[in-house]
């Protein structure tokens, strides 16, 4: 008997790979960048956000299993200590999350059980660094 094994898919493939990922991101930022509810979470980072959009999707990349050049281009960073130091408060950690769940759901199609696990993850993710 020829049982057949078969990697199973990660979540960055499960989601539709680089191109999903880079959609997720620019609607995130472009939440940001324009909807007042996000206004806290917009002041925290710079006029250009290209290379925010450039860091978050290789780092998405990465966390969801796809090629790891972030960690390449970043050596010895984590998003804990990337963010260190910045001020997150719970009410921008909290804008984050919705922005990003928001983005994750505008941006499909993606599987709403892989879209809600995505979601409370970086929601989780998002909490931890606030800044005690």
């Amino acid at each position: 008997m020829n049982l057949e094994t078969s990697k199973p898919q990660t979540p960055y493939e499960a989601l539709g790979g680089r191109e999903v990922i880079e959609r997720i991101v620019n609607r995130f930022y472009d939440l940001v960048d324009q909807e007042p509810q996000y206004s806290e979470l917009r002041q925290m980072h710079a006029a250009d956000l290209g290379p925010m959009r450039h860091s978050l999707a290789g780092w998405l990349t990465a966390w969801a299993g796809g090629p790891k050049d972030w960690f390449d281009e970043n050596p010895g960073k984590c998003m804990m200590s990337a963010h260190r130091g910045l001020g997150v408060s719970k009410q921008t950690a909290s804008q984050w999350a919705e922005a990003m769940a928001r983005a994750i759901d505008e941006s499909g199609p993606i599987e709403p059980k892989l879209a809600n696990a995505m979601s409370a993850r970086l929601h989780l993710m998002a909490h931890a660094m606030v800044a005690e």
